[in-house]
């Protein structure tokens, strides 16, 4: 033995019989060393996104009138609790907890008299003083609170408590409770609202969300459609804030397939319709300043991709729910889709900027549940709904969702998904570092589970890059990661890509990973293909899957196995049809194998039939930011 090993073993020797003194009389003299060239530890110098987190951006409570007033009776503070992985009892008395705790959490009240429900609830001296209040108050305490919430509703953009101490003193408290469920490092929780503007029912609302504590957020007041229903004020709001307080904020547009042609229209809005009058440069910088991403799935349908728009996509028809407006009070035609979905937006975001130099849709893009129940149940086995009236029971799936003056227009429960969750690549959980991600886009959507994607672009990527370990450091170094940019290929280059999906640990295997590519031809036309890179238990032939996976599930059980599809997946890819004049953009689709439905377990679990034509599985799926290329 050398003379290192032999002292080792005297320390180890002499440690457990208690004799050792002294380690220099033991080890041998320490020698002089160069400083090291590098660090041994390849991961000291690591400062890159190494982990996802799971998130809703979009809860509700009983603090939010349209839910408070409506039955619902889950606080901010239930909504926290099951959040963060606590169990706690439903509205009709259920159980519920979810599979795995989720990483952070926005509870989004509505701005809208925030709080009301609950000062009904308590009788709150400010409520009692106010006539309205008062009036609302006697009616819910006597059995009558249905009617109470329906004027209310009818009020629209009308403030008829008109009270700014309710709303201060609630704001308080939401501040308050987001601070008090903070934990840095395990449970991130963010300050933030809904402002909720649907002029004649048409749904342009966006998510607030502070990158902030309550020593900034507390200096200012939620921004209503009670104080403009015009998106650009709110954004005048959010630059006041960060003006006043040296905070920061982003907004986050719902998807817009409620918005009847409002929400990614080329045109400014007025009152309730389109102006007529075209953005110009102004407007479309302050709207990617103010909103870097976009929800493009939750329970009200899924925005990506529709098949009146995307023809040739053989998957672009999932969940959609294109029937009317927001309140049912208008119904959709053919033109307004493409100012709704994100796909086209992100197809008229190249021609805005090559017109105006600004891409007001260079948008990213995350999912959320939107739910009004304080319980933020994103999957298809654990879905507790939109609202508290429509809770798991033998009839939900018959519910009509939306009361629309033309029956034409209702929405059923079975017509509404179990959707999403915003998934964000970030360093650590803390509200720093997701909100972070969320405005540089190095985010994406799920429809409900937990996949992992990334994915990452460059100009000299090898075929052998992705199926290294270290392929993120790799894509860092020598790329962009989702929500980032190429500009300007080299001669003779083409993008390259390389993606890992990852299944849900929880849930089931892959489908495959396709990049949709949408781009401005040389005519100044919007074009749009779908690629297939990677297939599981199949080849790719000529950018498509040789087959379907095929299908296990088991409808009448409500079951599936995962002895189809693969549990990774990865892919290079080599855009084979690059044209380095013409802007473009790239994301990743990922889809999971079949799966049941919610219709199929609640058919199971209650022994009923569901209604004629409903949705009894899907496959579920995750859509990333995109990647832009600029000439």
């Amino acid at each position: 033995m050398n003379r290192l090993t032999t002292s080792l073993l005297a320390i180890t020797v002499a440690t457990a019989f208690g004799t050792a003194t002294a380690a220099q009389d033991i080890l041998p003299p320490k020698e002089a060393h160069e400083p090291p060239k590098a660090e041994y530890s390849p991961y000291a110098d690591d400062h890159f996104p190494n982990r996802v987190l799971f998130g809703d951006t979009h809860l509700h409570s009983s603090w939010s009138t349209d839910a408070g007033m409506a039955g619902a009776t889950l606080d901010q503070d239930a909504g926290y609790r099951v959040s963060r992985g606590e169990e706690v009892i439903s509205h009709l008395g259920w159980r519920v907890k979810l599979i795995r705790p989720l990483d952070f959490i926005v509870m989004a009240d509505h701005a809208e008299n925030l709080g009301i429900a609950d000062f009904i609830r308590r009788s709150d001296p400010l409520i009692l003083a106010n006539p309205v209040g008062k009036k609302w108050h006697d009616m819910v305490k006597s059995g009558d609170g249905h009617a109470a919430f329906l004027e209310w509703l009818r009020a629209n953009d009308t403030d008829l408590i008109n009270e700014p101490r309710i709303l201060s003193t609630a704001w308080d408290g939401a501040t308050d409770n987001a601070d008090k469920y903070y934990q840095p490092g395990t449970f991130t929780t963010f300050h933030g609202f809904e402002w909720t503007s649907h002029p004649g029912g048409n749904n342009m609302h966006r998510v607030v969300i502070f990158r902030d504590g309550k020593d900034r957020t507390s200096q200012v007041l939620p921004f209503s459609q009670y104080d403009s229903t015009n998106p650009e004020d709110l954004w005048n709001y959010m630059a006041a804030y960060e003006d006043k307080t040296g905070g920061q904020v982003l907004a986050i547009p719902h998807n817009g397939n409620l918005s009847n042609g409002l929400m990614f229209a080329m045109e400014t809005i007025d009152g309730s319709s389109l102006s007529g009058k075209p953005i110009d440069a102004a407007y479309a910088e302050k709207r990617i300043r103010w909103e870097p991403l976009a929800e493009v799935t939750q329970q009200k349908g899924d925005g990506e991709a529709h098949p009146l728009l995307s023809p040739d996509d053989a998957f672009a028809d999932f969940e959609t729910l294109d029937a009317g407006n927001l309140n049912g009070q208008q119904a959709k035609t053919p033109d307004m889709l493409q100012r709704e979905y994100a796909r086209e937006a992100l197809k008229v975001g190249l021609m805005a900027e090559a017109n105006l130099g600004v891409n007001p849709f260079k948008f990213g893009m995350i999912g959320s549940t939107d739910n009004h129940t304080a319980l933020p149940t994103s999957r298809e086995e654990n879905n507790f709904s939109k609202a508290s009236f429509v809770e798991p029971s033998p009839d939900r799936a018959k519910h009509a969702l939306i009361d629309a003056p033309d029956p034409a227009l209702s929405v059923m429960e079975a017509d509404v998904g179990a959707s999403g969750l915003a998934a964000v690549w970030a360093r650590e959980n803390t509200r720093e570092s997701i909100w972070d991600a969320m405005a540089r886009k190095e985010t994406y959507a799920t429809t409900g589970t937990r996949l992992r994607v990334r994915v990452f672009a460059g100009w000299d990527f090898a075929s052998d890059e992705v199926v290294r370990p270290d392929f993120a450091r790799t894509g860092y170094a020598r790329g962009v990661p989702m929500g980032g940019d190429l500009t300007t290929a080299p001669d003779g280059k083409a993008p390259t890509f390389m993606i890992r999906a990852l299944r849900d640990p929880d849930g089931a295997n892959l489908d495959r990973i396709q990049i949709v590519k949408g781009w401005l031809d040389a005519n100044g036309d919007t074009q749009e293909k779908v690629f297939d890179v990677a297939c599981g238990d199949r080849a790719v032939l000529d950018h498509a899957c040789n087959g379907d996976v095929g299908n296990t599930v088991d409808v009448a059980d409500a079951s599936y196995t995962n002895t189809i599809g693969e549990a990774l997946l990865s892919a290079y890819w080599v855009d084979p049809e690059f044209d380095p004049a013409q802007q473009a953009f790239y994301y990743v689709r990922v889809l999971e194998i079949p799966t049941p439905r919610w219709t199929a377990y609640d058919a199971k679990f209650f022994g009923v039939e569901m209604p004629e034509g409903t949705r009894m599985q899907l496959q579920d799926r995750a859509n990333t930011s995109p990647i832009w290329y600029t000439p």
